[in-house]
């Protein structure tokens, strides 16, 4: 896979989870501005809560491998995307991190 490929993959499924996460979430939010409880939710059964703990964890390592390349690499604006990981979710700070992180890599290389 080329990198003009790779890029566009990660972009258009950062972009799907994107809508889709408007689409299902910010109707209901809008409705019950409740976010604690919209945050709740995620963990009602033990299918959602297994799910939203493996979102969890990811995004935990997410935060740990970025904060690591930064001191060691010198990736930068990756607290962006560790925020990003948080709303709208680990798939956009993830995708965004990975565009972010092959570009730099790509210009420190030359």
């Amino acid at each position: 896979m080329n990198e003009r490929v790779f890029v566009t993959i990660i972009i258009a499924a950062a972009s799907v989870f994107t809508a889709l996460f408007v689409y299902w979430c910010i109707p209901p939010l809008i409705a019950d501005p409740d976010i604690v409880g919209a945050l709740a939710a995620g963990f009602v059964n033990p299918y959602s809560s297994g799910y939203s703990a493996d979102v969890l964890s990811c995004w935990v390592i997410l935060t740990a491998w970025i904060l690591y390349e930064r001191r060691i690499y010198g990736v930068r604006h990756g607290l962006w995307c560790i925020l990003l990981g948080m709303v709208p979710g680990v798939a956009v700070g993830f995708a965004l991190y990975l565009l972010l992180r092959t570009r730099q890599l790509r210009h420190t290389a030359r």
